[in-house]
């Protein structure tokens, strides 16, 4: 139970990126606590959530659907120190101070390439891994998010010049965070990566000497953090193994092993001394392994980009899981992708589908990047950056079982004292979606029908009402249903 108090951040949907909530939430309350004036606030739910749910009948929860943009791939390896992106790890944000889409992603700058390799090339060849290797961090930006530059930085020194947009050497797996509110300018950007290591940075291009951390893991993938304001620390996503019981014939191989990935997730007040790991994505099958997960807040909980690596097919794609403490996490309709490979072999996301951390949020779409490869994982690929779009909200939502029967789903108890009460649904020509809002004692205090797809609709309008225990019945036919949000009034 709540009484509705909210951030205006979300309401505009304007970007979000990683780090930047934290920064933008500390204003805003400053700002109300200075001024008397009328401030409109609201709370958003995602149906997703369970604890938003109460009840459920002929609906199932579906994952949402992407469209890969037709400019893809934004950018390939084409400098000479990109040798491969291999799972490229890219981590974006769009930056308002600067007005600029930035994208710090890590290639290995001494590595064997698939560039100019036909695939009998490739499979004739002996894929070495990471025999006499090195990764780095490169940085690009855009003005749109879809025409990137990669700019001559003259940082790193790259085969005995800096004429490059190299930012790190020897930094696998990196997490880029631009931590708004940290009064350390010199830190005002974060990384975390192998080892596991951790660096800072003014400007997110220069950066310190890496400093060792306290953790047991090495950290071998897409390391990610953010800052977690109910918890007052960062939080940090990175990976543990596990031996298994899976029975092997031979001798072990990147196809014939018994270990298994997992996702761990470790804490900090400082971002230099760090909580012992704690396993909170297992695998539920030797087959399909948790590899990666990119982490970021959203109306009031955290979404996973969790990325599978499947052990027999070696390709990897991008599932969509979820946290309300970043600690205990629950997957959606697992084996389903939310971005998915091609079905083509040598498209750009045939083999792999790693997703970025820090998708954007703008008005009408929310931006899903990712790193796409063209062959298997242990394989000789070519890397790119690749963007899906997704409409807002869409990450999933519930849909009738049946389509010849109506759906209906009831929302958990809500206290709220307010004006509207939004909605957003994709709904089918012939569909609709009967909204009832339920006062204290179950009775039906208003009603309204929407029969065509919205986003952030007006169903219910008053200049002020109150209820006590405020609960919605959905009642869905040809539609899927994705959330709802409560609008207030606060003095």
């Amino acid at each position: 139970m709540w009484v509705v108090i909210f951030s205006t951040l979300r309401r505009f949907r304007r970007v979000s990126f990683t780090g930047f909530d934290r920064g933008l939430v500390s204003a805003v309350l400053a700002d109300l606590a200075s001024k008397a004036a009328m401030v409109d606030v609201e709370r958003r739910f995602l149906l997703l959530n369970s604890d938003n749910v109460v009840s459920v009948s002929n609906m199932v929860l579906e994952i949402g659907s992407v469209e890969k943009h037709p400019a893809n791939p934004l950018f390939a390896e084409d400098k000479a120190w990109e040798q491969r992106f291999d799972n490229f790890y890219g981590n974006i944000i769009f930056d308002p101070e600067d007005g600029l889409y930035k994208c710090w992603y890590s290639p290995f700058i001494v590595a064997h390439s698939a560039k100019d390799l036909t695939l009998q090339d490739r499979q004739e060849m002996s894929y070495e891994g990471h025999r006499n290797q090195e990764m780095g961090v490169c940085y690009a930006q855009s003005w749109d998010g879809i025409d990137w530059e990669k700019p001559n930085l003259g940082l790193v020194d790259y085969d005995g010049n800096k004429r490059n947009n190299l930012v790190m050497r020897s930094a696998h797996g990196a997490g880029v965070l631009k931590d708004e509110l940290c009064a350390d300018v010199s830190r005002r950007y974060k990384s975390v990566f192998q080892g596991l290591r951790v660096s800072f940075s003014s400007d997110g291009l220069a950066w310190s000497n890496p400093e060792k951390i306290n953790c047991e893991l090495a950290g071998d993938t897409h390391n990610n953090a953010l800052w977690v304001p109910r918890l007052n620390k960062y939080v940090a996503f990175t990976r543990d193994w596990i031996k298994t019981d899976r029975e092997i014939k031979g001798a072990e191989s990147k196809s014939n092993h018994s270990w298994c990935r997992q996702v761990a997730r470790i804490e900090s007040s400082d971002f230099v001394n760090w909580s012992s790991s704690e396993v909170v994505i297992e695998s539920d099958c030797w087959e399909l392994q948790p590899y990666s997960m990119a982490v970021f807040e959203y109306a009031d909980i955290y979404l996973g980009l969790l990325v599978i690596h499947d052990q027999r097919s070696d390709r990897a794609w991008t599932e969509l899981a979820y946290s309300v403490d970043t600690i205990k996490w629950q997957r959606i309709d697992p084996g389903q992708p939310l971005i998915g490979c091609s079905d083509i072999e040598w498209t750009y996301d045939y083999g792999c589908v790693y997703a970025c951390a820090g998708p954007v949020f703008l008005e009408d779409e929310v931006r899903l990047y990712y790193g796409g490869s063209d062959w298997l994982h242990f394989g000789w690929r070519n890397g790119c950056l690749a963007l899906a779009t997704m409409r807002p909200d869409g990450f999933a939502g519930y849909k009738p079982v049946s389509e010849n029967e109506v759906g209906k789903l009831t929302t958990a108890p809500i206290v709220y004292r307010g004006e509207a009460i939004k909605v957003t649904a994709d709904i089918e020509p012939d569909g609709y979606i009967e909204i009832k809002i339920l006062d204290n004692a179950g009775a039906v205090w208003a009603e309204h029908r929407v029969s065509s797809t919205a986003t952030d609709q007006t169903v219910v309008a008053e200049s002020a009402f109150e209820l006590d225990a405020l609960q919605i019945e959905f009642t869905v036919h040809s539609a899927q249903l994705f959330s709802f949000l409560l609008v207030a009034k606060m003095q």
